[in-house]
């Protein structure tokens, strides 16, 4: 099984909503993955995710269940297989912290969206309107597909 971690600056909207859709899209296409989600902050450590975020998702269907805010922890590097970066800033944040042995799997989560020469971070939506947030679900829908197209690829299936 893969071991996917998401992470963005607070853990409270991009990568929480990263979470949530890999979890369940990858459920629905019977890709066997754990999906976990971290901040390179733990300023909102122990919160559940921005109630935007959670009203954007929950509009398309996606569940936010045990989800709760956490920071990065130097145990992630060796746990995780692969571990997303929401924008650059905190893939360097990533990069500054993680051992060398571990490099390899610190990449940017829009790496996989169809148009990356084009759009390369999330956004944060944090300091914005709804439309923001409506805008970040389209990323992350559109790079959660094209990830686990790969990753079907790599023939990385249940059973």
């Amino acid at each position: 099984m893969l071991k996917v971690l998401f992470v963005c600056l607070g853990n409270i909207c991009r990568s929480p909503t990263a979470h949530a859709v890999f979890r369940d899209m990858a459920k629905q296409q019977g890709v066997d993955v754990e999906v976990e989600s971290a901040g390179t902050s733990a300023y909102h450590q122990g919160a559940l995710p921005d109630k935007r975020s959670q009203s954007v998702g929950l509009s398309r269907g996606y569940r936010f269940d045990g989800i709760y805010s956490r920071p990065v922890k130097d145990s992630d590097f060796a746990y995780y297989d692969r571990i997303y970066a929401m924008d650059m800033q905190n893939l360097h944040d990533l990069k500054q912290r993680c051992p060398a042995e571990y490099q390899h799997k610190l990449l940017l989560f829009l790496q996989h969206h169809p148009d990356f020469h084009l759009t390369r971070e999330v956004p944060d939506p944090y300091y914005g309107g709804v439309r923001g947030f409506e805008r970040v679900l389209d990323l992350i829908e559109q790079g959660a597909l094209a990830l686990l197209e790969e990753l079907q690829r790599k023939h990385v299936r249940n059973g």
